[in-house]
């Protein structure tokens, strides 16, 4: 898994040289992500054949609604950096109040999904695929918390 994550996260780091726009870059990002992702999850699931059919169709459900909740988090992003310079204090309790939005949004999906592959899953290959989710989430948040400067103008 060690192995897969690092390559997640060089393949990322190489793409900044062939987007042309902070949009084309997050997309390519994105999807490199999740094509990464994908065999990861592949590699730690170890699905039967029967499982994997019913597993499979809920992860790609899964991973559009994940993908609408990230845009808005990349959305969010933008909106802050455009304003990075010249934060209001209004627009500061914005874009907190959206973050912990989207971070409730993030968070009642998870519980929504949880429920659903534990109908088509025994408990521990559901806890174990939310530990790889969290695990990539927490790689992800990791990186963009490096790269987002903390607000400095008080």
């Amino acid at each position: 898994m060690k192995k897969l994550l690092t390559v997640l996260f060089v393949s990322t780091l190489s793409i900044s040289a062939f987007a042309q726009s902070v949009d084309d870059y997050a997309e390519v990002v994105r999807s490199v992500i999740s094509t990464e992702k994908k065999v990861l999850i592949t590699e730690v699931m170890q699905l039967s054949n029967s499982e994997s059919t019913a597993f499979w169709a809920l992860y790609n459900e899964y991973q559009e609604k994940l993908y609408k909740v990230g845009t808005k988090r990349v959305q969010l992003i933008k909106d802050f950096a455009e304003h990075f310079d010249n934060m209001s204090d209004d627009k500061a309790k914005e874009v907190m109040l959206s973050a912990n939005a989207i971070d409730g949004e993030y968070l009642k999906l998870q519980k929504s999904y949880t429920k659903k592959f534990l109908k088509i899953l025994p408990s521990k290959k559901v806890l174990r695929y939310f530990q790889a989710e969290n695990k990539i989430k927490l790689l992800i948040d990791s990186k963009i918390s490096s790269e987002i400067p903390l607000l400095n103008d008080l």
